[in-house]
């Protein structure tokens, strides 16, 4: 009996052999986390956004239109409740889907505070990464042929074969925003800075093989450039890169005339979205890492320490101007709130001199976060209280004014209810 392969079981396919090549380093790290009893990554029922939707569209209480144009992409994200507001536009091929993104075709990625979603113009498939409580980043497809029963479907081993890497996500499922030179058709020529993204990372240094909008003054980043050669014909990549100017796309407010903007959602690939993303994906990865190690029983030392000061934006790269986007993506953002009697939110975006108004990650409110083992709660409250008194022994918080200090630990204590509780109890 002969059997037909769907469009996107044939692209799953084709990239699982496309990434063979990494597949020995991550089954050797797979075994220690996700393998372990008390994780069981794959045997485990996720129970995240998508798991829900899921369980809706089974049972007949949602369901999914479908738009001629970009597929299932407009009801999903409405579904979601995410915004397109949050679009950024990919055109280095660093997806599953490569064949289909270049730099006249890029990959568009939506997301919240738990999901994103990427869509790619004409793909067979969305690539969607949820976060769950427990188990850290889910990952799903959904086919863009028109279905009555359409089903996302959960991908393990094509995905962490880059999704579960050591050095990038921190051994665990995570999220990863890169940066890198692309030639002309979109393949890599080279990393930019380490190659991966968070808010420390210098701005001339982010969203190399990005389109982005919006302005910083004169400061410079890496986006909306490509290289006129293909990466083959680089002989010396080291000498070519040190020739070339990174900042020469910076400033950028309108990209129709780079590609058919009338495709996408939106035409922007908003400059404050994507500040938001890399801190987002890198605190994602964090608690998801800390989580792990409690539940595994190792130790949490380092891992306490990396999560609060990534929730302090410990070392954030400094702006040397003040950020405007393209978008209603700060406003929208910023008025999800919760805030205190005062007003005050840890979402209130600063885009002056840093990225907030008060530097506490807003990610703090987050399910996976609640979700926590005690035992790391409890750690890293007491670890923020230490700070906010001006005791803390990690000396990178030093960016935490006495100003500051006392709004964050005033927003926490009305808006965080288990943060007073654990306040009230200092001795």
């Amino acid at each position: 009996m002969a059997y037909r392969l769907s469009p996107a079981s044939r692209l799953l396919i084709a990239s699982a052999a496309l990434c063979a090549s990494v597949v020995a380093v991550v089954t050797a790290q797979r075994p220690t986390l996700l393998d372990n009893p008390a994780i069981a990554y794959s045997k485990s029922a996720p129970t995240d956004a998508i798991a829900r939707l899921q369980q809706q569209l089974d049972s007949g209480a949602a369901t999914l239109e479908f738009d001629e144009a970009r597929g299932y992409l407009p009801s999903v994200l409405k579904h979601l409740e995410v915004s397109t507001a949050s679009q950024g536009l990919v055109f280095s091929r660093t997806s599953l889907q490569v064949s289909h993104i270049a730099p006249w075709s890029p990959r568009a990625l939506y997301f919240n505070d738990d999901v994103y979603v990427g869509y790619v113009k004409d793909g067979p498939i969305m690539e969607i990464a949820s976060v769950d409580d427990k188990l850290g980043a889910v990952f799903y497809t959904l086919s863009q042929e028109k279905t009555e029963r359409p089903t996302f479907q959960r991908e393990t081993t094509t995905c962490l074969m880059c999704h579960n890497s050591a050095e990038v996500t921190g051994g665990v499922p995570g999220l990863i925003v890169r940066s890198m030179y692309p030639d002309r058709y979109g393949y890599s020529i080279s990393s930019v800075g380490n190659g991966v993204t968070t808010d420390q990372t210098p701005i001339e240094q982010r969203w190399g093989g990005w389109y982005v909008t919006g302005t910083m003054g004169p400061q410079k980043h890496a986006g909306n450039i490509l290289a006129p050669v293909l990466v083959h014909d680089v002989d010396n990549v080291k000498g070519y890169m040190a020739r070339v100017d990174l900042g020469a796309g910076s400033q950028v407010t309108d990209l129709s005339d780079r590609f058919d903007t009338d495709v996408y959602l939106t035409p922007h690939s908003d400059i404050v979205a994507l500040l938001v993303l890399a801190h987002q994906a890198t605190v994602h990865n964090l608690i998801t890492r800390a989580g792990y190690d409690a539940r595994i029983g190792r130790p949490l030392d380092g891992d306490i320490d990396a999560l609060v000061q990534a929730l302090f934006f410990a070392k954030e790269a400094p702006f040397q101007a003040p950020v405007k986007g393209t978008t209603a993506f700060a406003e929208e953002f910023a008025a999800q709130g919760p805030r205190d009697a005062k007003g005050r939110s840890l979402r209130d975006l600063d885009l002056t001199t840093r990225m907030f108004r008060y530097p506490l990650s807003y990610l703090i409110y987050s399910d996976q976060f609640d979700a926590l083992p005690v035992t790391v709660k409890t750690q890293v409250y007491a670890k923020i209280r230490s700070a906010l008194d001006g005791e803390g022994t990690i000396a990178t918080l030093a960016n935490l004014s006495a100003e500051d200090r006392t709004a964050i630990r005033e927003i926490l204590t009305e808006t965080k209810a288990d943060f007073a509780e654990a306040t009230a109890a200092k001795p």
